[in-house]
């Protein structure tokens, strides 16, 4: 191989793995391979010999994001106040769903192109768990919430409807979220609930 083709190559892997991030990005990881080659303006072969297969692909071009979202997730747990790690968690996943939709298919869903990212996930899932724990037994989160309470809220940030200006209406609904996870001593005193009322536990399916 030539230093031309060699460097011909490297080019069009770069070109594919910015426009794959992007795409996924907006569009999720189920967007076709052909449709990536389409947009970066080369055959479909050539993306395959690259990328032999989708989760290849998926795999090279979130791996660096993934990475930076496993350092977040360490600083949360290094984070002595509670509620701002628990919180903060919460926040940042939702500003992921404003921009990198692929991002969090591969760490809080179960994407068969991400496989590569399976041990990411269990850790994030253990990680949120100690995170939940740690802001009940502060007395920060309510007492009948648990982990399970928590990935209901990313379930509902995941599966906001993205409008053509989503950021307000997805900032308000991680508002009343976490105020709905927030212990009543926390609130403003408007908000808290008069003394003595009982809060009905959640309903388990």
């Amino acid at each position: 191989m030539t230093r031309k083709t060699r460097t011909d190559a490297e080019d069009n892997r770069r070109r594919i793995l910015s426009v794959a991030r992007a795409s996924f990005a907006s569009e999720g990881l189920d967007l076709p391979m052909r449709e990536i080659a389409r947009r970066v303006g080369l055959g479909i072969a050539t993306v395959h010999r690259h990328f032999p297969s989708r989760a290849d692909l998926v795999t090279a071009a979130l791996t660096e994001h993934v990475a930076a979202c496993r350092a977040d997730m360490r600083a949360a747990l290094d984070d002595p106040d509670p509620w701002r790690a628990l919180s903060g968690v919460v926040r940042r996943f939702a500003e992921h769903r404003l921009r990198d939709r692929g991002l969090n298919e591969a760490l809080f869903g179960s994407h068969p192109a991400a496989a590569a990212f399976a041990a990411d996930r269990h850790e994030q899932a253990r990680a949120l768990r100690r995170l939940v724990d740690r802001a009940r037994a502060a007395g920060v989160v309510r007492d009948d919430i648990g982990v399970d309470d928590v990935r209901v809220c990313l379930a509902a940030i995941a599966s906001y409807r993205l409008t053509p200006r989503p950021a307000a209406g997805l900032h308000r609904l991680v508002d009343l979220l976490l105020t709905g996870l927030t212990a009543d001593h926390q609130l403003p005193a408007d908000q808290r609930l008069p003394a003595g009322t009982v809060r009905t536990p959640p309903v388990r399916p």
